[in-house]
């Protein structure tokens, strides 16, 4: 076990799931699954569905590790790693700062640019304006800056009308990026290396839906893409969990543009808590490699830290 994690035969680990954010139903089967696992591989598991009262019930649990099974905001942005930080609690997956920066898109691109990885332009406008007017040229999304699984995306086609009517649960604040056309892509990083890549196959709109329903995408792995194109989804993938400061499992996604070969292969964003559902891209290419269910949850139980 890591520094900060009780030697002991059967330790308890407190499974986080569910929480406030719009992916609480995929972290609520993220949780159930990975807390099947790792009672499967011996643990002793307590399972939270995550709400206010977080610190008080972690404090009287006194468990020796968190598997962290969030997803989205307060749970992958930061916010329970510093309160499990303050709590001195060892956690999985990536700490504070990589998790704040990864989350909040506009900032990661920025570090990923000076990593020299390839982004797409992008800029912050306020929601009233996304409406009002095209923010850029279409096509171009308009998704917020700080949500995942494609929660709250908007495409803006070249011969649409005009700017998209956003819901009104949409944040004041949102991301206008350049479209990318072409096949969605995406590595898996486990540790410090990346697994295979995998090709998404989608109708229509890789939606929220399409990455969660069964049957709502297909997945080739690996990816029957050239050489040259895999071998930089793996090395992209790395390098962009390396600049972040990712620890333990994280996930790149990608666009290709088949049409400009190596040069149409664009880093869209980087997941610190991938999903870890039946149908989830991760677990997956993990399979592929060799590694089952348990062994993926146990090897990232393992890996938990403090103090990152």
């Amino acid at each position: 076990m890591r520094q900060g994690m009780s030697i002991m035969t059967e330790p308890l680990v407190a499974v986080l799931k569910g929480g406030p954010s719009a992916e609480r139903e995929v972290s609520l089967s993220s949780g159930r699954e990975c807390a099947a696992a790792l009672r499967t591989e011996g643990f002793r598991v307590e399972e939270i569905d995550c709400g206010p009262d977080l610190a008080t019930r972690l404090s009287e649990m006194k468990p020796d590790v968190v598997f962290n099974a969030l997803h989205g905001r307060f749970g992958e942005d930061g916010c329970v790693q510093g309160l499990l930080e303050w709590l001195q609690i060892p956690y999985t997956h990536s700490g504070v700062l990589a998790s704040a920066t990864a989350m909040d898109k506009q900032r990661s691109k920025t570090v990923f640019r000076e990593a020299g990885l390839p982004v797409l332009d992008s800029r912050i406008v306020s929601a009233e304006l996304a409406q009002r007017e095209h923010a850029m040229l279409p096509p171009y999304v308009v998704k917020p800056n700080n949500e995942g699984s494609s929660v709250g995306v908007y495409l803006v086609h070249e011969a649409a009308n005009g700017p998209p009517q956003l819901a009104p649960t949409m944040p004041s604040q949102v991301m206008v990026e350049q479209f990318a056309p072409g096949r969605e892509l995406t590595t898996a990083v486990l540790g410090t290396r990346a697994l295979t890549v995998t090709d998404i196959y989608a109708t229509g709109w890789y939606d929220y839906d399409a990455k969660y329903k069964p049957g709502g995408s297909r997945h080739v792995v690996p990816a029957d893409v050239p050489e040259e194109v895999f071998e930089a989804c793996l090395d992209y993938a790395v390098r962009a969990h390396r600049a972040l400061g990712c620890r333990g499992l994280s996930r790149s996604d990608f666009r290709w543009d088949e049409s400009r070969g190596l040069d149409g292969l664009i880093l869209l964003e980087t997941n610190t808590q991938p999903g870890m559902t039946p149908t989830s891209l991760a677990p997956e290419q993990a399979a592929h490699k060799g590694i089952g269910f348990g062994e993926l949850c146990r090897w990232i139980l393992e890996d938990a830290s403090c103090g990152r």
